[in-house]
């Protein structure tokens, strides 16, 4: 017999509650996933259910094999035989395996991947009479919209989505409807195809839908709030012949409409399922008691809601703090020495976690890490330079300091194009390797062996003599931008990226390179030669591969580096001590929630889930001006905590002090800072 002793009196509650409808609330950090795994080894072993007709649905493959893990240690892996625990697409794909056949498909499909998407999209425009070229991914997008709100090919000129004035309507019109013939015609479907035809096989087969349900007794579905109108369809076919449905979510921590997530079907469950039972999860085993009371009253202001209210035992002294920065640099310079204060204190890197609303917040952040030889790692986005175009003008900053640098020499000897290919690369390393010297020499001694390319190379190599000069006499900012001129490579980027919006990013990123050597120059006024920069830039390169060892090593060793994450990609993840960057107008409400006039509980939603992955420590900064697109912007603090300092629920500080010091200086300031505000208390 498992024993429930273990929960708390609503948590056990839950566990016990098995037939007819039930919708347990379960708020940040209140134990929800120990809940439903002791639920489901209560029906196994205490009632005595058959674990073939349990069903637990989860969004993700990580969720689902950790609950299957737990279940597991609970009940066995005899007794736990025969339970499904399955994300919503993996189950799609098990009961399209058997039923597809239905709907005119072979049972052999296949599911095509974005590239295979991306060449049917392709071979649609062709025949699409337009002098327009638009861009597949939008299309690719607005197709994958409409299955998910389960609108077909011929409904979709019918539909809500369709907007007569948008020409990327109209060719979605007519590209989703090739589309769709073409996937048939080759007997596949795509990803969102997955829950769109099974949705459309158990609605069009009621018998289909009556033996699933009778399969599948008792349903859970976790992460209820981000279901789809998609996904509720196929949770009410599934519970076609009894109400035995177990949904867990938060609707506080619902910030997924952008990937079609309907809040409306947390709000309205009772609706659905009339006399549906309803428990709260309102005991938080992760946050202190002020951040929880911080979360409580940002969260309380959003009207359409599911009243709660998160508890703790946890007291700590520790309010929230509030920091006022002078601008993106000073902001980054803050952080990043509190980080390495508390490491230097013996404090483990992997407990900080800096969140932000998007990913431009981070370049400053990103830089001083790396000047500071700060590890870290990035959740759901790549680092800073990691991407093409840097690692580009890094190699080309090599090879400038150390034209020996064989790999850098090879990485942009063709970047832009100079028509220099693999048979004339291949011919200058058999000359290096016979005459023992290095690529760049063998270009230099014998550029004739290029015969038609000799031009190219003799330019190239010109090109590189001239940069050395120019990093000698201007400073590093100026002489990337010379070498960025030099090149054209704004123009290179332009003709690399069909999508605009894409190039536009890609050459925002160069400028924020520039930035970063400005950055430098700023706070290493000594060091302005080329070979210092570069050396920083590789000995980070260095210390990320150090910090990230092959699968199957320390797992620790790996975890100790500070992680950088969206407030989006932070959601079901916690750290003893959390950064939120830019609690400002316009990012935290997002300025194009305000610009259309739009509900902005979801950002709210968004702040106060940032502030509950915080444990012991929450941290929030907000600048008084920006660089917004190479232009200092003023910026104000989000309406979110506005009022919240003043009501004893967080400590403003203006950190503005520190604002123009060297880094050696702000410790010493630091201290004397604080000891200002002590002595000031005592009188």
């Amino acid at each position: 017999m498992i024993s429930l002793s273990g929960l708390n009196r609503e948590q056990r509650k839950a566990a016990e509650t098995i037939e007819g409808p039930l919708l347990i609330l379960a708020g940040a950090g209140s134990g929800k996933t120990r809940t439903i795994t002791y639920r489901i080894a209560n029906m196994v072993d205490n009632l005595d259910i058959d674990p073939k007709q349990i069903l637990g649905v989860s969004f993700t493959n990580k969720a689902a094999k950790e609950m299957r893990e737990r279940v597991i240690t609970l009940l066995g892996r005899r007794k736990s035989k025969g339970l499904t625990l399955a994300t919503f697409h993996s189950l799609g794909v098990r009961i399209l395996k058997k039923e597809i056949e239905r709907l005119g498909y072979h049972k052999s499909f296949t599911i095509y991947d974005t590239s295979d998407q991306m060449g049917v999209i392709r071979e649609a425009l062709k025949t699409y009479k337009s002098d327009k070229n638009f861009d597949r991914k939008l299309i690719l997008s607005k197709i994958g919209q409409a299955k998910n709100r389960a609108i077909t090919a011929y409904d979709y000129a019918d539909s809500p989505l369709f907007d007569p004035e948008n020409p990327y309507d109209h060719v979605t019109n007519y590209v989703y409807s090739y589309y769709q013939d073409k996937l048939k015609f080759y007997n596949a479907i795509d990803f969102d195809d997955i829950l769109f035809l099974t949705v459309k096989v158990l609605e069009e087969f009621p018998e289909v839908a009556t033996a699933y349900s009778e399969q599948f007794r008792y349903i859970m579905i976790d992460e209820y709030q981000d279901t789809n109108p998609l996904q509720f369809r196929l949770v009410v076919c599934l519970t076609k012949t009894h109400n035995n449905l177990c949904v867990v979510g938060d609707d506080d921590q619902a910030i997924y409409s952008f990937r079609g997530a309907d809040i409306a079907n947390i709000l309205s469950f009772e609706s659905h399922y009339p006399n549906a039972a309803i428990i709260k999860l309102e005991e938080n085993y992760r946050s202190t008691a002020p951040i929880l009371n911080l979360a409580n009253t940002v969260i309380a202001e959003n009207e359409k809601r599911k009243q709660k209210t998160l508890w703790t035992q946890k007291q700590s002294s520790n309010l929230p703090l509030l920091w006022q920065m002078a601008d993106t640099d000073h902001e980054a310079q803050v952080i990043v020495e509190e980080i390495v204060q508390h490491q230097g204190k013996g404090g483990h890197l992997g407990d900080m976690a800096i969140l932000y609303r998007s990913n431009t917040q981070i370049q400053a952040i990103e830089d001083e890490l790396r000047l500071s030889q700060v590890p870290y790692t990035i959740i759901g986005g790549q680092k800073f330079y990691e991407k093409k175009e840097i690692k580009d003008l890094i190699a080309y900053l090599c090879v400038i300091y150390n034209p020996n640098d064989q790999m850098a020499l090879r990485r942009i000897l063709n970047i832009p194009h100079r028509g220099i290919g693999t048979v004339t690369l291949e011919k200058f390393v058999a000359l290096s390797d016979e005459h023992k010297i290095s690529l760049f020499a063998a270009m230099e001694q014998y550029p004739q062996t290029a015969q038609k390319q000799e031009n190219p190379i003799r330019q190239f190599l010109e090109l590189i003599r001239e940069m050395k000069t120019e990093f000698e006499v201007k400073s590093l900012p100026e002489a990337i931008s010379v070498l960025i001129e030099k090149i054209h490579y704004f123009e290179f980027i332009n003709k690399q990226y069909d999508n605009p919006k894409q190039a536009d990013r890609r050459r925002n990123d160069v400028m924020n390179f520039l930035e970063s050597a400005t950055r430098y120059q700023k706070y290493h006024p000594t060091q302005k030669n080329l070979g210092q920069f570069v050396e920083r830039l590789l000995l980070q390169d260095s210390q990320d591969r150090q910090d990230n060892p092959e699968e199957g090593e320390d797992d620790d060793i790996r975890k100790n580096e500070v992680t950088l994450m969206t407030l989006h990609s932070s959601k079901g993840l916690e750290f003893p001590i959390v950064f939120m960057v830019g609690v400002e107008e316009e990012t935290l409400p997002h300025k194009k929630t305000i610009t259309l006039g739009e509900d902005i509980s979801e950002e709210r939603r968004l702040c106060y889930v940032g502030i509950t992955r915080a444990q012991e420590r929450l941290i929030m900064t907000y600048c008084k001006e920006r660089k917004l697109f190479g232009k200092m912007t003023p910026r104000y603090l989000s309406r979110f905590l506005m009022p919240y300092f003043e009501a004893n629920l967080m400590v403003h500080q203006d950190r503005t002090q520190f604002g123009h010091l060297a880094p050696e200086e702000v410790e010493d300031y630091k201290s004397q800072f604080f000891q200002n505000l002590i002595d000031g208390l005592d009188d």
